[in-house]
């Protein structure tokens, strides 16, 4: 019975390991507006330990991401992206982060985004 209660912990650890990917890649929507945005939020992504690649598209707003899941996950990297003055769906940034953002980049002001469009 102890064998087959260790071979079984066993197998549970192993599947919970090779579940986490070493190489995973992920997209997901970040507010901004320009190019300094995409350099503020690009560093902030690959600021995150685990984060191997980051690459914002200004036009979508998607930010594509190469990350080891063994250390990080999504919320970790858009906890770093709201520090920084950038929204994500799930997270907003504080209204003292976001005014620290150039004044080109204040992507909630309508009309700075049709100055920059």
């Amino acid at each position: 019975m102890k064998k087959f209660l260790i071979g079984s912990i066993l197998c549970v650890m192993t599947s919970i390991t090779f579940a986490q990917e070493k190489n995973k890649k992920i997209t997901f929507d970040v507010d901004g507006i320009c190019e300094m945005c995409k350099m503020r939020i690009e560093k902030a992504a690959l600021g995150v330990k685990g984060v191997k690649y980051a690459v914002w598209d200004i036009p979508s707003h998607q930010l594509s991401l190469i990350i080891d899941e063994r250390k990080t996950n999504p919320m970790i990297i858009k906890t770093a992206l709201v520090e920084v003055g950038h929204d994500t769906k799930e997270l907003k940034a504080t209204e003292e982060a976001y005014l620290k953002v150039h004044p080109c980049c204040r992507y909630r002001d309508s009309t700075v985004v049709k100055e920059m469009h």
